[in-house]
């Protein structure tokens, strides 16, 4: 592409330097010899006007007088009725410019200039011309080399972004070339990388949620499967079976709920349910873990409550908290329920030593834990728990409380 804007710029210059070059050497041709002609023929004029004003006053008219007065490459001869013609100058030779001018008193003066002088000044003319048309041509070449490096380098960078991008690179560059339409290309290309960036990290984050979350459910349907194969109970089978089979469904609702925040994490499918329904549920799950630990997991508070939310995202925020209490906590862990305002809340605790002093609140954020977990299950749960509508808070440290805040379901007016 360089060598053919360098090519471009050339072709145009030299049809413009062949154009109105042929036109300035005709015309500089033609008044070159003009003016000589017209120069000879003032000489010649002057020469007369000489002549008759000595021949007026009686003084003579030499060689040596007229010879001042006439141009020291030109020859003249003054023909003066009754006398010998005078000649000053050598005669030339070949083709000659010619002027010959007569007097009122019937002298003749005849000016000559050799052609060879004006073809010399004409030669001279031209070789300017040709140094002016050559140095015309030497900037074009350099300012289109310099046009060429402005628009093809641009060219190579954004080849080069574009590359970066197919090789998984997406951050945005953010350079700009001064052309509108180059600049416009960069702005596409940024918009893209942040795309890609968006997208990249979308499905970074969707794997390490699904990861952390699916351990849960799969950790709990693990102990129900163990439950079965230790009991020659045909009921215990059939009711852990039951159970596990639940635990499935609720498997394939965190898949699809994780996929659903993936592609939007504001897109909620919240509905009234049965709150007293989810808590049990999850007691029941983890009771087998916390007895293996040696632990009890109880509930407390009002009952009977409904609430607004998705069901299958509530069992997994609680799964969350009492994982955690599990894993990081002491003692009994016990599941509170209550009403404030328009909202009910679940409020998770335990015994255990709590939450670090410098955490605080930062125990939601991603990739922040106090004890070398992976810190996603609180901001997993917190997002789960945003997307319908709801907030998931600590409300105290030590001992650690954590609280599901849900709206209430509205409840019928009086007829």
């Amino acid at each position: 592409m360089r060598r053919r804007l360098i090519n471009s710029t050339l072709a145009v210059v030299l049809v413009v330097i062949a154009v109105f070059g042929v036109s300035l050497v005709i015309v500089e041709t033609r008044t070159i010899q003009s003016g000589a002609q017209e120069s000879v023929a003032s000489e010649a004029v002057r020469l007369v006007g000489i002549v008759e004003s000595r021949l007026g006053s009686d003084e003579k008219i030499t060689p040596d007088i007229l010879s001042e007065q006439i141009t020291a490459h030109r020859y003249a001869q003054i023909k003066v009725p009754g006398k010998s013609p005078i000649e000053i100058g050598r005669r030339p030779s070949g083709d000659v410019i010619e002027s010959v001018v007569h007097g009122d008193r019937g002298e003749a003066v005849t000016v000559q200039e050799s052609r060879s002088t004006v073809s010399a000044e004409i030669g001279r003319t031209l070789l300017v011309i040709l140094a002016v048309a050559l140095l015309a041509i030497v900037a074009a070449v350099i300012l289109a080399i310099r046009q060429a490096r402005r628009l093809t380098a641009p060219l190579t960078d954004l080849a080069e972004t574009a590359e970066r991008l197919g090789s998984g690179d997406p951050r945005p560059r953010h350079r700009r070339y001064g052309v509108q339409e180059l600049d416009r290309v960069a702005d596409v290309l940024d918009a893209s990388a942040e795309r890609i960036a968006r997208m990249l990290t979308a499905e970074r984050r969707l794997a390490a949620d699904a990861s952390h979350q699916l351990r849960t459910p799969l950790t709990a349907l693990s102990m129900r499967l163990e439950e079965i194969t230790v009991t020659d109970d045909p009921e215990t089978v059939k009711e852990e079976a039951t159970i596990a089979l639940a635990q499935v469904d609720r498997l394939s609702d965190v898949v699809q709920r994780l996929l659903t925040n993936s592609r939007d994490p504001r897109t909620g499918s919240a509905v009234a349910f049965d709150l007293d329904e989810v808590v049990k549920q999850q007691i029941e799950e983890w009771r087998p873990a916390y007895r293996s630990a040696g632990r009890a997991i109880v509930r407390s508070g009002k009952k009977e409550l409904r609430a607004v939310g998705t069901p299958g995202a509530v069992a997994q925020v609680l799964a969350t908290l009492i994982e955690n209490s599990l894993m990081h906590g002491d003692g009994t862990v016990a599941l509170r329920t209550r009403v404030t305002g328009n909202q009910v809340v679940v409020e998770v605790t335990d015994a255990g030593p709590g939450v670090p002093p410098d955490l605080g609140s930062r125990v939601f954020e991603r990739t922040v834990s106090g004890r070398n977990s992976t810190g996603l299950g609180l901001a997993v749960a917190r997002d789960l728990a945003e997307a319908d509508g709801g907030r998931l808070e600590l409300l105290q440290q030590y001992p650690p409380v954590f609280a599901l805040f849900l709206a209430r379901e509205a409840e019928p007016a009086d007829v």
